[in-house]
């Protein structure tokens, strides 16, 4: 269930505290795509993270791509972007008719990022590759989340997961994986929250 409100937010946060991260700077990425996001305004601390955690920059695999706002947002720092989704919505962000073709569309002038339509539980059955930097911004529940980045932090040195000071069952699965995995845990609060384990 999603926080509605900025006091149910706080509380909630309070009682599952997350260790804040703190970017060296912000620097705004040269490609950027114009779509409304939710994740507008996190694309400014991408770099900073890179660099903080010398995370190499040859491949990202990101699953729940929508229309690829983060997805372009990445292609300005990874020689490859592969972008995971169904292209259909959820819940949560709202359903959608297949916006495959829309979004491949838009996407069609950065050749650094390829568009995989299809679930992540499917598709992580024939990928055993490792990338540099994984992101986890699925349908947001707990046991999808914590399904996905188990499988994200097996094959990355870094895994992010949007919204988790939206949506609690988001942030505590970000909790448990950290544990399970036992991997340093971090968090960048705005922005509806970008959960980072390295």
């Amino acid at each position: 269930m999603g926080l509605k409100s900025r006091v149910e937010r706080e509380i909630f946060n309070l009682m599952h505290p997350m260790p804040v991260y703190k970017p060296l700077r912000k620097s705004r990425p040269i490609n950027r795509l114009d779509v409304p996001s939710a994740w507008s305004g996190l694309e400014e601390i991408i770099e900073s993270l890179l660099i903080q955690f010398s995370i190499n920059r040859d491949s990202c695999i990101e699953f729940g791509t929508e229309y690829g706002y983060s997805t372009v947002a990445f292609s300005n720092f990874f020689h490859n972007v592969k972008g995971i989704d169904l292209f259909l919505g959820d819940a949560h962000s709202g359903l959608k008719t297949d916006h495959y073709n829309e979004t491949k569309a838009l996407l069609s002038q950065y050749p650094n990022i390829e568009l995989v339509q299809a679930d992540f539980r499917d598709y992580v059955l024939s990928d055993n590759n490792h990338y540099n930097l994984a992101h986890v911004d699925i349908v947001h529940t707990y046991q999808e989340t914590f399904d996905c980045g188990y499988w994200a932090l097996q094959h990355s040195d870094c895994c992010l997961f949007h919204d988790t000071n939206s949506f609690k069952e988001v942030r505590q699965a970000v909790i448990d994986l950290a544990k399970v995995t036992g991997r340093k845990l971090y968090n960048y609060p705005h922005h509806h929250g970008l959960g980072i384990i390295i």
